[in-house]
C-alpha cells in the first residue's frame, strides 16, 4: 500500500481527517482542480477517496512524520471532530513547518480560543458557520418578501408620486431616483418632487445630470399612491399620508404606511434600494447605479460615517455598472466663483473660541456656499467643529461641520434654533434653514440691513455658543 503522497508534485492543500467537514472540502477542491491530498485513519475511508480519484493516504492525523511529508505544502486544513487530536497535529505542524497556514476545526468556542492559542492562522467552528449561513439564507428570504410586497403596492397604483422628504441630499436623490426607475419600468406614471427648505442649488445639479426632474410638493393628493424617500423619525409633521416610507434613520414612534422600510442598521437609504435592484427584476437605466453608489458614498462619508457591511457591498455591487467618468463629475464638483467669494468672507469673520469656529458670511445668493465654507475651515490647524451661517431672503441658513466625537451637530442645531427650524443632517454635518422672524420688519435701505445683520450676528451666535457649551471670552 501506498502511504505517502506522490513525492514528483507538492499538493497546494493537504486536509487532515476527512469526515463529513473535510469530505465537503475535499470533494470541492478536487472539483476546481486543486492539487490536494488527504490523511485519514479510517481504511475504507481512504479507499472510496481513492476511488474518486483522490490522492488520499492511510494515516492518524497525530503521526509526527506528517508534517514532513507536507513540508513544502503552502495549506494545511486540521478537520476532525476530535479536538484533542486537532490540537496535536496542529503542534506537530508548527514545530516542523512554521510558515505553514493551519487552519483548524473546533466544536465550540472554548476549542476555538484553545486552538488560536496553539498558534492556528484560522479557525472554523461548523456550528457557527451554519448558523450564519442559516441567518443569510434568512435575510435573503426577508429580502425577496419585502421586494415582493414594494412590487405589489407599486404596480397596484395608477400613478406614484415619490417625495424626498426634508433632506435633500445625493442619498434620498438616488434612492428617488432608482424607485422612479422600477416604478416606470413596470408601468407606472411616476414622478419626484421635494418637501422641504433644503434644496440647494448643487443638488438640484445632481438631479439634472440625471435627468431626473423634481417637482414642487403641490398636488400630492392627486396621485394614486404616496412614496416617501427620508424624513421618517418626523413624518407625523408631513400634513400627508403615504403608502411606502422607507428611509435608513431611526424613528422612536414608528410610520403608519401600507408597506414600510426604517432601518438603522444601513449608513445610507441608497444601500435600502440597492438591495431591491439585486432582488428586482427590472431593468433600469445605467445613471441608477451611479447615482446609488454616490449616494452611499456621500451619506457615509466616504465609509467613514456610520458605515455598515451591508453598505460595503451594496457599493462593490454597483461599482461595476457605474459610468466612471458621471461618478468622477459628481464626487468632485467645481468651484463657483460665489463659492470662493463666501469662503473669503468666512476666513475673514471668524470667530475661534477653543477649537470652535464660527463665522456669519453676511448676506449671500446661495447657501451652498456655507457648506464648502464649513467644510474647508475644518482644516485650520486646531479646529474641530465649524459652523458658518448668512442670510438670504427672509431666511438665516447655517452650515455645520465637526470632527470632534463629543459634538452633534445636528442635536447642536436643533438646539440652537428649535422647532421653528428646518433642520437635517448627522453628528458630524448638519444644516439648518431658520426664519428670520422679528427682523424681516428691518427695511431694505442699507443702514437697516447692517442693523439686520448685527442682530442676527449676536443672536445667531450666542445660540450657537449656548447649545455647543462654550463661553465666549468676550
Amino acid at each position: 500500500m501506498n502511504d505517502r503522497p506522490p513525492e514528483e508534485t507538492v499538493p497546494e492543500y493537504a486536509i487532515l481527517g476527512c469526515g463529513s467537514v473535510g469530505h465537503v472540502v475535499a470533494t470541492r477542491l478536487h472539483e476546481q482542480g486543486e492539487d490536494i491530498v488527504i490523511f485519514d485513519k479510517d481504511a475504507s475511508r481512504v479507499e472510496a477517496l481513492r476511488d474518486q480519484d483522490m490522492n488520499a493516504v492511510e494515516r492518524d492525523i497525530t503521526d509526527p512524520e506528517i508534517p514532513q511529508l507536507i513540508a513544502g505544502t503552502p495549506v494545511a486544513l486540521i478537520l476532525t471532530s476530535f479536538v484533542d487530536d486537532n490540537k496535536t497535529a496542529l503542534r506537530n505542524l508548527k514545530e516542523d513547518n512554521p510558515d505553514q497556514y493551519v487552519i483548524v476545526r473546533a466544536t465550540d468556542p472554548v476549542s476555538h480560543d484553545e486552538l488560536e492559542e496553539e498558534g492556528a492562522d484560522e479557525v472554523i467552528n461548523p456550528p457557527q458557520v451554519i448558523a450564519e449561513s442559516a441567518l443569510r439564507a434568512l435575510e435573503a428570504g426577508e429580502m425577496e418578501n419585502r421586494v415582493e410586497r414594494l412590487l405589489n403596492v407599486i404596480e397596484s397604483s395608477d400613478s406614484l408620486v415619490v417625495v424626498i422628504y426634508r433632506s435633500f441630499e445625493p442619498d434620498e436623490i438616488a434612492s428617488a431616483h432608482a424607485l422612479m426607475s422600477v416604478a416606470e419600468e413596470l408601468g407606472v406614471d411616476t414622478e419626484v418632487v421635494y418637501c422641504g427648505s433644503q434644496m440647494h442649488q448643487r443638488n438640484v445639479a445632481f438631479a439634472n445630470l440625471l435627468d431626473l426632474n423634481i417637482g414642487t410638493e403641490e398636488g400630492i393628493e392627486e396621485f394614486d399612491t404616496v412614496a416617501v424617500i427620508g424624513g421618517a423619525d418626523v413624518f407625523d409633521e408631513a400634513g400627508f399620508d403615504a403608502e411606502i416610507v422607507i428611509d435608513h434613520n431611526p424613528t422612536e414612534g414608528g410610520v403608519e404606511a401600507e408597506y414600510t422600510d426604517i432601518r438603522s442598521n444601513v449608513g445610507s437609504t441608497s444601500t435600502i434600494l440597492t438591495k431591491y435592484l439585486q432582488e428586482a427584476d427590472v431593468d433600469v437605466p445605467p445613471t441608477v447605479h451611479t447615482a446609488l453608489l454616490h449616494g452611499i458614498r456621500s451619506e457615509t462619508s466616504y465609509f467613514r460615517r456610520n458605515t455598515t457591511p451591508a453598505d460595503l457591498t451594496a457599493a462593490a455591487y454597483l461599482f461595476p455598472f457605474a459610468d466612471k467618468d458621471l461618478l468622477e463629475q459628481l464626487e468632485s464638483p467645481s468651484m463657483s466663483g460665489e463659492e470662493f467669494g463666501v469662503l473669503s468672507e468666512a476666513i475673514r469673520s471668524r470667530e475661534v473660541i477653543g477649537s470652535h469656529l464660527v463665522s456669519n458670511v453676511g448676506f449671500l445668493n446661495s447657501p451652498d456656499a456655507l457648506t464648502w465654507s464649513a467644510e474647508t475651515l475644518l482644516d485650520l490647524e486646531g479646529v474641530t467643529t465649524t459652523v458658518v451661517f448668512g442670510v438670504s431672503e427672509d431666511t438665516i441658513h447655517v452650515a455645520g461641520r465637526s470632527k470632534d466625537a463629543r459634538v452633534n451637530l445636528s442635536d447642536v442645531l436643533e438646539e440652537a434654533f428649535g422647532d421653528e427650524a428646518d433642520t437635517v443632517g448627522h453628528s458630524d454635518e448638519a444644516r439648518a434653514s431658520v426664519p428670520l422672524g422679528i427682523f424681516r420688519t428691518v427695511n431694505e435701505e442699507d443702514d437697516d440691513r447692517e442693523v439686520l445683520l448685527e442682530l442676527v450676528d449676536e443672536t445667531v451666535k450666542t445660540k450657537l455658543l449656548d447649545a455647543m457649551n462654550v463661553e465666549d471670552e468676550d
